[in-house]
């Protein structure tokens, strides 16, 4: 039984240069698809596969050309969530010094922090679910501008049967949607929810045939490029702030933005084609 800490070792083993490749990026102009890459475990939360995937999206969002990312995964699985290898090594290390500080730390920098990437970043994020989605991975898919889900997915609330709670901003996504009442039953319940349940609920914004999934998605990051750049980065952080903002504090926070458009030159040609 290791007594490394966990945080330490699972970083080192998210670093191995010799680690296979688990996350694709394609260059598409103005887009890129991002795509978890561990079919055979239905692309499991594996410490190369997080940190790889890190390294990605702040490459991606670092890039002012790329305006829009798919996050998909290989079929048949979009995630499966946590990676129970790992679960078991955080575990056995619970008698290391720092107890469970390092699995506060792995929660919150790797997973919390592509969570906060997703939602911090100017850049907008399609959350592509082309088959079950569980744990972590549903996080991050929730996290994302827009959800649309293949007929083949299913979203799959596994955190109560593990004995955990709704994670990496999940009980916000959640509660959002479904209200306090309805998300504590879904988590109860922990029942699987087919696609179509799922945009019933909320939870996803279409559902298309399977073969359909990656170009519907290229279709949002089509409507994304067709408007002005400043527009879509400056609705994205107002409309996150205002979920939590009283009407009064949204209506002074729109009232501060909204003088910042008229100074674009999209602005100034828009209004001049339309009188025109």
């Amino acid at each position: 039984m290791t007594k490394d800490p966990l945080y330490p070792s699972m970083v080192a083993a998210g670093e191995d240069p010799d680690a296979p490749q688990r996350v694709r990026v394609e260059y598409r102009g103005d887009r890129a698809v991002v795509t978890l890459d561990e079919a055979d475990r239905l692309n499991v939360l594996s410490a190369p596969l997080v940190r790889q995937l890190r390294r990605a999206l702040e490459t991606l969002d670092a890039d002012a050309d790329v305006r829009s990312v798919v996050l998909t995964g290989a079929d048949p699985g979009f995630s499966a969530g946590g990676d129970l290898k790992m679960m078991r090594t955080a575990i056995e290390n619970l008698d290391a010094p720092e107890g469970v500080a390092d699995v506060w730390r792995w929660i919150r920098r790797e997973f919390g922090g592509i969570a906060r990437l997703i939602a911090g970043s100017d850049t907008i994020f399609v959350a592509a679910l082309n088959g079950a989605a569980a744990g972590v991975g549903l996080a991050w898919a929730l996290t994302c501008d827009f959800v649309i889900a293949s007929e083949r997915a299913v979203i799959v609330p596994a955190f109560g049967k593990l004995g955990l709670i709704p994670e990496v901003g999940t009980s916000w996504a959640l509660t959002r949607r479904l209200g306090y009442q309805g998300a504590l039953a879904y988590y109860v319940r922990a029942e699987h929810i087919t696609a179509e349940q799922a945009q019933q609920l909320g939870l996803v914004q279409e559902v298309v045939a399977h073969e359909k999934l990656l170009a519907t998605a290229d279709e949002w990051c089509s409507r994304v490029a067709a408007m002005p750049p400043h527009a879509v980065a400056m609705a994205k952080p107002l409309l996150r702030a205002t979920a939590d903002a009283s009407w009064n504090d949204a209506l002074t926070i729109e009232e501060f933005a909204e003088p910042i458009c008229f100074t674009t030159a999209a602005f100034a040609d828009s209004v001049r084609a339309m009188l025109a």
